[in-house]
């Protein structure tokens, strides 16, 4: 059984961690208030959809570029920017009086959050093989944490005045910033004797995925994107069926949201690890599959109250054993050299899911049937999870992080 992160290593996650937690509240401290500041500055309902994919978009767009920057120069120089760069999107939200400014913070605050894939290229570089599906629930339990805690201090924060919000969360990143400043160490470790390598173009990986999607690491990406057009379509009809079918209104949404986050927080934060250390990796995400379809499956069957509450916690436990353990083995098949490239790359996919899934979603709710969507996404994850079962259970690529603190790590 694979034991724990060791202390080095954990030392520098527990960093990493807690900067992901503080981003995170941060963003979610204004998302929830984009559309009444959309409407309120005489926007459409097309303009807070719009207005809301701008972040999307732009993360689409940057990923990849990120991962270059960090393959090239950095893990923490690509951190660090994207901090800085959420932090003048939150001024610009702050100040905004015009829509076009709205959308400039989202696109700006997208941007600035395409280092994702960096953040768990940092996770690859500093934590053993083993680990890294553990490592990753964890990183991702801790963004969880802070959508968890945001809305509450957005919707304190906007009884102050409007600017209240954004300037809250500018300044949580300047401050997350210095603490990545001072502790966050760099992980991108390279050999000064090691001679130069001819680098292919930044979207060659991206049209890789689609020109050999049989390839280890573009099935992988596919699984990867299935998985979060799922997620994102169920999380987009959701409070639609739940008003539907149960009568749930916005003032009684709350709790449900609360409860599939709950059971998302556990599973990546307690549980990941042994399941992991038991399955292994791979059957990790072929159960973690498995366990989406059926939940989007049973969701239509559930017709009361204390059957949905059996339902709900299947996508949550699906995706938290699906998401980490298929970015690991991301990691475990690419080449060190472009591994912050090839997790831009599949961050870019899950921002196309998370892009289409909304749009798609929403058009088969209204068009075909209120139980429609949750079967469309469980085709679309069957079809592309019959890759996980395609895939040899196998030893990760050996890789030289070590217990040892990196370069630059405080004592």
């Amino acid at each position: 059984m694979t034991a724990a992160p060791g202390q080095g290593q954990f030392r520098r996650l527990s960093v990493l961690i807690a900067t992901s937690f503080v981003d995170m509240i941060g963003f979610s401290i204004v998302f929830p208030l984009l559309p009444f500041y959309t409407l309120r500055l005489h926007g459409s309902d097309f303009d807070v959809g719009l207005i809301t994919a701008a972040f999307s978009a732009a993360q689409i767009l940057s990923a990849p570029v990120w991962g270059r920057v960090s393959d090239r120069y950095g893990r923490r120089p690509a951190l660090l920017i994207g901090l800085l760069a959420s932090a003048a999107a939150y001024v610009v939200f702050g100040l905004a009086n015009a829509l076009w400014l709205l959308l400039a913070s989202r696109f700006i605050q997208g941007a600035g959050g395409g280092t994702t894939g960096v953040a768990q290229a940092y996770v690859a570089d500093t934590v053993k093989p083993g680990d890294r599906a553990r490592a990753l629930g964890w990183l991702s339990a801790a963004t969880s944490a802070g959508v968890m805690l945001g809305p509450a201090i957005g919707s304190f924060a906007a009884r102050i005045n409007h600017e209240a919000p954004g300037f809250i969360a500018a300044a949580l990143c300047l401050v997350n910033a210095g603490f990545a400043w001072r502790w966050l160490p760099e992980s991108r470790v390279r050999d000064p004797n090691a001679p130069p390598r001819p680098r292919k173009p930044v979207w060659h990986a991206a049209w890789s995925v689609v020109r050999q999607p049989r390839g280890p690491v573009p099935r992988l990406v596919w699984i990867y994107a299935a998985g979060m057009l799922a997620f994102s379509a169920l999380s987009s009809v959701l409070a639609l069926y739940l008003g539907a079918e149960f009568g749930v209104t916005e003032k009684t949404i709350a709790p449900v949201f609360v409860y599939v986050a709950t059971v998302g927080l556990l599973m990546r934060s307690l549980l990941l690890g042994p399941i992991v250390d038991r399955l292994g990796e791979t059957w990790t995400m072929r159960t973690g599959t498995l366990v989406l379809i059926v939940g989007l499956l049973l969701y239509p069957q559930a017709h009361s109250w204390f059957a949905l509450a059996l339902v709900i916690p299947f996508v949550p436990i699906g995706t938290a054993l699906l998401f980490p353990a298929t970015t690991a083995l991301i990691s475990h098949n690419s080449d060190r050299e472009e591994l912050g490239t090839v997790m831009g790359v599949a961050q870019t996919f899950g921002g196309i899911s998370r892009v289409v899934a909304p749009l798609l979603a929403t058009f088969v709710f209204g068009h075909v049937g209120h139980v429609a969507p949750f079967y469309v996404a469980a085709a679309i994850v069957a079809m592309v999870g019959v890759l996980a079962f395609q895939i040899e259970p196998a030893a990760p690529v050996p890789t030289p992080a070590t217990d040892t603190p990196a370069a630059g790590t405080p004592a």
